[in-house]
């Protein structure tokens, strides 16, 4: 606040409200937030971003698409460091020598091993993906 960063400020009081709703929600069924729920909160926030980002862009409005590139930047900060390309092969190979997967049906088996040794560093999709490739898929 002191520093003038309007935007930070306004992006991480979004992010606590949308925390704030998560736990109200969790403890009205008894649960607590883990911090896999805030991780995945996170991340949902930026993919949620992102998406706004190209919908502003098709449509022209810079200013939009530009709040919302500052915003993902702001919430990227809480979330941890993403893996680079060379990490992400060798974790993909480590995990298929780990689950001793030969084939496309052992797909599940290596993205679950990732999925558990690299959440929220790894994204996904481009990790199922590139699985696919390597097991012949």
């Amino acid at each position: 606040m002191k520093a003038g960063d309007k935007r930070r400020v306004d992006t991480i009081r979004l992010v606590n409200a949308a925390l704030k709703d998560r736990d109200i929600d969790a403890r009205g069924q008894g649960k607590t937030v883990s911090d896999d729920d805030i991780l995945a909160l996170l991340q949902k926030l930026v993919k949620s971003r992102q998406e706004s980002v190209e919908i502003y862009d098709k449509a022209g409005r810079v200013d939009l698409a530009t709040q919302e590139r500052e915003e993902i930047a702001v919430i990227q900060t809480f979330l941890p460091q993403a893996l680079s390309a060379e990490e992400t092969e060798a974790a993909i190979a480590a995990a298929i020598a780990e689950t001793g997967a030969a084939s496309i049906k052992d797909m599940g088996k290596v993205v679950g091993v990732l999925r558990g040794k690299y959440a929220g560093r790894l994204d996904m999709a481009k990790a199922s993906a590139a699985v696919k490739a390597k097991l012949g898929g």
